[in-house]
């Protein structure tokens, strides 16, 4: 079943969760997913959301990109 998705936040959280359960294969032994990051990264980037070229989205973000995102 499909949910909405109101924010970037919940969309960014749940592209995390779709890639890691799409492609374990990605995801390192200590959890880390360097693949995963360059894809929410390069998403980010896309949409203009990214504060500089090295920053990389978390989940807990801030309430300025939810509001940019609502832009």
């Amino acid at each position: 079943m499909s949910q909405q998705i109101h924010s970037y936040s919940e969309l960014q959280q749940q592209i995390h969760q779709d890639l890691r359960r799409q492609h374990p294969d990605w995801v390192e032994p200590n959890g880390n997913c360097p693949t995963c990051d360059s894809y929410e990264l390069r998403l980010a980037e896309l949409i203009g959301l990214s504060r500089s070229s090295n920053a990389i989205p978390t989940f807990e973000s801030s309430s300025a990109m939810s509001h940019a995102a609502a832009a």
